[in-house]
């Protein structure tokens, strides 16, 4: 369609919405925030309607797409959805009444696919054969085979795309013999993979934020899309009031926009092949908002994250260094003197203004035991609880760290500068010492299994019950009598210290009944205003359908997507990793969390060895990392690590999500693992390349706070071989074309930018040379390097 007809179709568009019958919105909505879709299972899905509406008694009907036979409990917290027979469409649409207008919950058809997959013994005998990998969690013990005509198989259901597994023939676990196919694992040994479905990418609708006039948005449609859902908030715009023409859809905002702040345009489409990307507008009192000015510290989707280990950032305060005083303690396990004075100097003094940073994520607050604890071999040593996971209480300040007045300097220091703090809350275990568990033992899960063994460290075969130590008891979080002391104690930092929001230790090991319980509280919480944004992200060691299993409107916003993560530690650092990895991966929690979820990317963390370390091979990605950091000093190696981090932050600081910088890795502190990767923050005295990456990562924080292309663009893949990868993120006219190049030497990298962007406006951030011809730009990246254009 020719961009002239535009004027003509927006006027028809206005005068459409002119006329059809104002809808009647609530003063106040029944619900806080935007209702995140349903992802339907296969047969059938129970849905909790209190994850979504504050009372759930004024729900006075229900209209339920022609495709289900539902059943709403008699309390209306629950909606069970079954599937009748029949194909579904890729989206549908839930509509609850709590008045004269109804709330609009989108519905995704699940995507599962059946996989048999089978295992030919060769004539060898096994008792039993299951498979571990990322179709299970990790977990053997949920998916056996059975043994139909001597061969092993078993039938799984599961979303397209790849995974990595291993067999456990009779306990051991190995790489698939029947199968090539293998992947390095990036810990010094391969998995086997399967590829499920066909991609359908290159038929899928895409749609891109085209153009915006006072309250006419238009969008543009790429490849045929059969039906569109456009919401503001959680009410979906009705068919009559959006016009479509070609290959554009126009729509009016509504005018109840007006009155609000801050809301939201939500826009996904489908065809029969499946759905396509989603698109997400932010408005301003019904403005649409162009500019990252205009965005404040609630806008989540603009935060920049720096997450400290408060012991180990900045002694300000010499009276409450407390060491632990046992000759068993090794130095490096025990108390450096960080503290809650020492991050507030560090916000005052501008570090974190200049760096760019809007929300300070701090490690665990609460009073640890003074004694020591745990055993490493050797060097032999016990451990301190400077890290502040093992809590002898949840809602008292460690003595080591300060005081609750300087708690609340710091977060007031913070808030005035315009950023957030959230706080790590240990909600799973608590210390042997801790009242909970003195008082009441039978709140613990058990110690030991059924056959005597330890329950600890099983991560995935027992991931609600096990314990990570035996001094470390895990709370039985499936009782109400537990859930409700533990959600108190973190609602006691948000309504006494005016937190912004929590990272959730160890979300996965806890049920989803605690997540509900908290979440609930956060929000009925009288001391938080209505329209006051609080954000939640877990800590999920699993498959992406594990993870997003805790990401809902009554759950978390959002978890660390260690997947991603995983994959590009290994792209970055190792020169014969191929982007596709890379690209792939991100390409499936784009699928899986949306085009512009809440995930967080981290460039590491308290339980990863440094980046830093790795890319530059003074630690190897085969040996025992913990064990590399007691024995030797770990430095850097190869200076094109320097580089390589570089392209690292640079990713995450692009791609859809909430960036999120390790302490120490905005200008390349080495280490190997814990508690190697903890060492004392360095302010002062850096080297030329540290400080080199400093004002590199700085430069792209910035680039990332202040272009909202980068925050709220539509995420689309331009160019990608081995080497070089190249995406484009484009919000209406503004346009950031992102390149990396992996290689040792400088490669051209060929592109296509969309017709609507002005191409003389666009300019190299990190000074690569570009040519533009027609709609194709050629841009020479140089080697272990990256480009940012934006225009």
């Amino acid at each position: 369609m020719k961009t002239k007809y535009l004027p003509l179709i927006f006027l028809l568009t206005f005068l459409i919405s002119c006329m059809q019958e104002k809808i009647n919105f609530p003063e106040e909505s029944n619900i806080l925030g935007l209702a995140t879709p349903v992802i339907l299972n296969p047969e059938e899905t129970k849905i909790h309607l209190e994850d979504y509406f504050m009372d759930v008694s004024l729900i006075d009907s229900i209209t339920i797409p022609e495709y289900f036979q539902s059943e709403l409990s008699q309390d209306k917290k629950f909606l069970t959805l079954i599937i009748k027979s029949g194909k579904l469409p890729n989206l549908m649409v839930l509509k609850v009444w709590d008045g004269v207008s109804p709330y609009s919950i989108l519905l995704k058809k699940s995507r599962k696919l059946s996989f048999i997959l089978t295992f030919d013994p060769i004539g060898k005998t096994y008792q039993q054969v299951s498979v571990a990998g990322e179709v299970n969690g990790w977990n053997p013990k949920e998916s056996h085979f059975e043994l139909i005509d001597d061969i092993w198989q078993i039938e799984l259901s599961l979303d397209p795309g790849k995974y990595q597994y291993q067999l456990v023939l009779d306990g051991k676990w190995q790489l698939d013999p029947n199968n090539s196919d293998s992947v390095d694992n990036n810990m010094g040994g391969f998995n086997s993979f399967l590829i499920v479905g066909e991609s359908v990418d290159n038929i899928l609708p895409v749609l891109n934020t085209h153009k915006f006039e006072e309250n006419l948005i238009a969008i543009k449609i790429i490849n045929k899309a059969e039906r569109i859902f456009v919401f503001w908030q959680n009410y979906l715009i009705p068919d009559d009031e959006i016009i479509k023409y070609d290959n554009l859809i126009t729509f009016s905002i509504p005018w109840e926009a007006k009155k609000h702040k801050r809301s939201w345009i939500r826009i996904w489409s489908e065809n029969r092949y499946g759905v396509s990307n989603d698109i997400l507008i932010p408005l301003h009192k019904g403005s649409v908002i162009s500019n990252a000015k205009q965005l404040s510290r609630e806008d989540w989707e603009a935060s920049v994250f720096y997450f400290l280990m408060i012991d180990r950032f900045n002694n300000g305060n010499n009276e409450n260094d407390f060491p632990v005083e046992d000759p068993e303690v090794l130095p490096k396990a025990n108390y450096f003197g960080g503290d809650l004075v020492g991050v507030t100097q560090k916000i005052n003094d501008g570090y974190f203004k200049d760096l760019g940073i809007n929300t300070i994520w701090l490690s665990p607050i609460t009073q640890n035991p003074l004694g020591a604890y745990g055993l490493w071999p050797e060097p032999k040593t016990k451990f301190s609880g400077y890290h502040g996971y093992w809590p002898i209480s949840s809602s008292n300040v460690d003595f080591r760290y300060g005081t609750d007045n300087e708690l609340k300097e710091l977060i007031e220091s913070a808030h005035k500068q315009n950023m957030n703090v959230i706080l790590d809350y240990v909600a799973n275990h608590v210390h042997e010492l801790h009242p909970v568990f003195l008082e009441h033992p039978d709140w613990a899960t058990d110690l030991y299994l059924p056959d005597g063994s330890l329950n600890t460290e099983k991560w995935d075969e027992y991931r609600l019950t096990t314990w990570f130590d035996t001094f470390l008891p895990t709370l039985d979080l499936s009782k109400e009598e537990v859930v409700e002391p533990m959600t108190d104690s973190a609602l006691y930092w948000i309504q006494n210290f005016q937190m912004d929001g929590f990272r959730h230790d160890a979300t996965k090991h806890i049920p989803e009944v605690f997540w509900r319980a908290l979440t609930r509280k956060l929000k009925e919480n009288v001391s938080v205003p209505q329209n006051k944004r609080l954000y939640q992200v877990g800590e999920t060691y699993g498959n992406r359908e594990l993870i997003n299993s805790y990401v809902s409107s009554g759950m978390m916003n959002g978890q660390f997507d260690f997947g991603v993560y995983d994959q590009a530690v290994g792209v970055f650092a190792r020169d014969n990793e191929p982007f596709k990895k890379l690209a792939g991966s991100l390409q499936e929690s784009l699928d899986y969390y949306g085009y512009h979820n809440l995930m967080g990317y981290i460039s590491g963390n308290q339980d990863k060895p440094r980046f830093i370390s790795l890319a530059g091979g003074d630690l190897k990605f085969d040996e025992d990392a913990k064990l590399a950091g007691w024995t030797r000093e770990i430095g850097v190696g190869d200076p094109k690590a320097y580089k390589k981090l570089q392209s690292l932050n640079a990713f995450n600081l692009t791609i859809p999500g909430i960036p999120t910088i390790y302490y120490g890795d905005e200008f390349g502190m080495p280490g190997a693992n814990d508690p190697d990767n903890r060492r004392m923050m360095r302010f002062e005295n850096l080297s030329k390349k540290e400080q080199s990456t400093f004002e590199i990562i700085k430069k792209l924080i910035h680039l990332r706070r202040d272009n909202i292309q980068l925050i709220y663009g539509d995420y689309e893949l331009l160019f990608l071989d081995k080497y070089t990868y190249a995406f484009s993120r484009t919000y209406f006219d503004k346009i950031a074309i992102v390149l990396f190049n992996k290689s040792s030497k400088p490669l051209p990298v060929l592109v296509k930018t969309p017709d609507r962007i002005i191409k003389d406006d666009l300019q190299s951030k990190f000074n690569s040379n570009f040519t533009i011809e027609g709609n194709k730009m050629q841009v020479i990246v140089e080697g272990n390097s990256f480009e940012i254009i934006l225009n």
